[in-house]
C-alpha cells in the first residue's frame, strides 16, 4: 500500500534516520531533519544534502550536487519500502531510527 497521507508521511519522515537496504549488505541512511530538509549517506560513501516536500503522491526531493526524484513509501506487513517515480522499488527499510542516528547532519 502507497502511502499518500501526508499526516503519516511527515510522522514516518521528519526526525528520523531511515536505513534503507539498496542490495544486500549495501545500506543508505537519509536522515530527515525538517519538513524541508534531508541528509543522506550512499553505500559508497557519498553525501548529500537536500530539500525535500510532500506531494500528491509521495515526496520529491531535490539533492544539492545530486539527482532530483519523486519517491513513495511502500507498506505492507513486516515491510517498508522505497518506490521510485516509476513504481520500482529501489530498497527495503531495515529500521527507522529517532533522531539524527548516523550523524548526517554534520
Amino acid at each position: 500500500m502507497i502511502i499518500k497521507d501526508r499526516d503519516t508521511l511527515t510522522v514516518l519522515l521528519v526526525g528520523s534516520t531511515h536505513y534503507v537496504e539498496m542490495a544486500p549488505g549495501k545500506e543508505a541512511a537519509i536522515y530527515y531533519r525538517t519538513a524541508a530538509e534531508a541528509f543522506m549517506a550512499l553505500p559508497d560513501g557519498t553525501r548529500r544534502t537536500g530539500q525535500w516536500r510532500l506531494t500528491d503522491t509521495g515526496y520529491h526531493v531535490d539533492w544539492i550536487d545530486g539527482p532530483s526524484a519523486g519517491w513513495q513509501i511502500d507498506v505492507e506487513p513486516g515491510r517498508i519500502g522505497y518506490v521510485d517515480a516509476g513504481g520500482v522499488e529501489r530498497g527495503r527499510v531495515s529500521r527507522i531510527v529517532p533522531g539524527d542516528a548516523a550523524s548526517l547532519s554534520v
